[in-house]
């Protein structure tokens, strides 16, 4: 699988979760160091870490990358930027976490075959009722980023369509891949940005089975 890219001439961002990377140290008798040891700071640790990410995220679908500050998301997180530059080290390798779809893709593609239509409608709702959060609707916004937005397409093609192609067996992978992922695309866009009131007014289980057969038709056809 392809590993994160990163922009021309930005150094490859390190991924915090990686193994043999971690993130900066504490400063020595930094409370933080002896609370991430244990099970409620590590959970503490985690959830600023998905509050900066979510932040991160927030800016990336309405800035370009240039004008997002690592001040404004530490705002947004309600956290320092010191604590920022503490879990993810620099803007790019935060941006390198954002702009990366491995995670998502794995819960999104986190079914059987046979189920796997209605399992990714079903992620797609949830995400977005539940955490205000898409896991692929990011790609929409690449065109605002440049040569960043190269990196978000290039990250979007190997983690997740060539990701789902490889799922699928018979002939046409590769385009019955991308069709089903563009039908999820187009149910986030109505759903988060458009904002459609009678299908946001519509059950998450009602909108599965109405949607789902359409998204797994291109998966078992």
């Amino acid at each position: 699988m392809s590993a994160v890219r990163t922009s021309p001439g930005t150094p490859a961002a390190t991924h915090p979760d990686a193994p043999g990377t971690s993130a900066a140290p504490a400063a020595p008798g930094d409370p933080g160091e002896d609370a991430a040891q244990a099970g409620p700071g590590r959970r503490d640790a985690e959830a600023t870490k998905a509050a900066i990410l979510r932040a991160a995220r927030h800016f990336l679908a309405r800035q370009p990358h240039a004008h997002i500050t690592l001040k404004a998301v530490a705002d947004r997180a309600g956290v320092s930027p010191p604590l920022v530059l503490k879990y993810f080290g620099s803007k790019d390798a935060l941006f390198a976490r954002v702009m990366s779809f491995e995670d998502d893709t794995a819960a999104l593609l986190d079914a059987p075959l046979d189920a796997l239509g209605r399992h990714m409608v079903r992620q797609v709702l949830e995400s977005q009722r539940d955490r205000g959060a898409d896991p692929v609707l990011r790609i929409v916004f690449a065109p605002l980023h440049g040569a960043h937005g190269e990196v978000l397409r290039a990250n979007f093609r190997a983690q997740v369509t060539e990701r789902l192609a490889a799922r699928l067996t018979g002939p046409d992978t590769g385009v019955r891949a991308e069709l089903a992922v563009a039908a999820l695309l187009g149910l986030g866009v109505m759903y988060g940005l458009a904002r459609g009131p009678h299908v946001r007014d519509t059950a998450v289980d009602d909108l599965v089975e109405r949607y789902a057969p359409a998204v797994q038709a291109h998966l078992t056809p």
